[in-house]
């Protein structure tokens, strides 16, 4: 692919949000033994895209200047991590899939131990906060191919889509009850599969059974240091941050959900490559319901 060059979106340093990002042409990357070469269809933006700008993970990302959000371009990825995309799917139903599907895969199935296959002996109560979100939307599905009652929260105008999606319970987040996560039923959650942001320990523990869990997919400071402390204390009530690790069995798994019809992928908007800036600004205000798409 030497001379070649493709169209990529990225930013010279810290901050500046929207207006951070700049247009460019680079190089088209050469794959190794091990790596393939991906045609961008469709990008999906994730929250930590513009963490990551913002500088909530330095030193350790950006590694350099300027840097390309790693979703977002014509890349070169790891070979044993990727499947092919079925001629009969769209690119736009599947590409939330890799980040945010395997984020409430994983958070459902390893974090809360929920078998997708109905199969569970015991109903295991969930809460999926921030439920017509990115990652939400694909929790809520996710979660009611097992044994599972969910309760839900999200703002007021997403209720029904949630309902829809298949939560037991929706709590709108601004309401009394939304804001304190409790259930209209009264019930504990034996799992809250935490995908907002804000939410402090002392809200969740009087809702979380005896051996509840919170499963934080966005862990800050203040988890972090809950998580050591519940460890240390030897408290049955535990706070899990997540940290993903992408799996081809599971993306896999997900792919068939959706050409199965279990799975879908709800879009709150598409953004062409050349207003990637309204698109960085749509995530960044924090009320997207489903993904945001940026198209080449």
């Amino acid at each position: 692919m030497a001379g070649k060059l493709m169209k990529a979106v990225q930013y010279n340093g810290y901050g500046k949000g929207p207006d951070g990002l700049q247009h460019a042409e680079v190089p088209i990357p050469t794959p190794k033994n091990n790596e393939v070469l991906l045609k961008l269809e469709a990008a999906s933006l994730n929250p930590f895209d513009w963490k990551v700008q913002k500088g909530m993970l330095r030193p350790f990302l950006p590694r350099k200047f300027p840097h390309i959000p790693e979703w977002w371009w014509t890349a070169v990825t790891k070979e044993n991590i990727t499947v092919a995309r079925p001629s009969e799917l769209s690119a736009d139903k599947v590409v939330g899939l890799p980040i945010a599907g395997l984020t409430a895969h994983q958070a459902i199935t390893q974090s809360a131990g929920v078998e997708l296959d109905g199969n569970g002996k015991k109903k295991t109560n969930i809460l999926i906060t921030a439920a017509s979100g990115g990652v939400g939307h694909y929790a809520v599905q996710l979660a009611k191919l097992g044994n599972t009652h969910v309760t839900a929260t999200c703002g007021a105008r997403n209720i029904e889509l949630v309902k829809n999606l298949g939560a037991d319970e929706v709590l709108d987040y601004k309401t009394p009850d939304g804001a304190a996560l409790r259930s209209p039923s009264g019930i504990k959650y034996d799992a809250v599969i935490h995908c907002a942001t804000s939410i402090p320990w002392s809200t969740f523990e009087p809702n979380l059974s005896p051996n509840g869990k919170v499963v934080d997919i966005t862990p800050g400071p203040s988890a972090l240091v809950t998580f050591a402390l519940k460890k240390l204390t030897l408290s049955k009530k535990q706070l899990v941050p997540l940290i993903l690790i992408p799996k081809s069995e599971n993306l896999q798994y997900l792919v068939n959900l959706v050409k199965e019809g279990k799975l879908k992928t709800i879009i709150d908007s598409k953004y062409p490559l050349g207003k990637a800036k309204d698109a960085w600004a749509k995530s960044i205000d924090g009320h997207a319901t489903g993904k945001i798409i940026v198209e080449p």
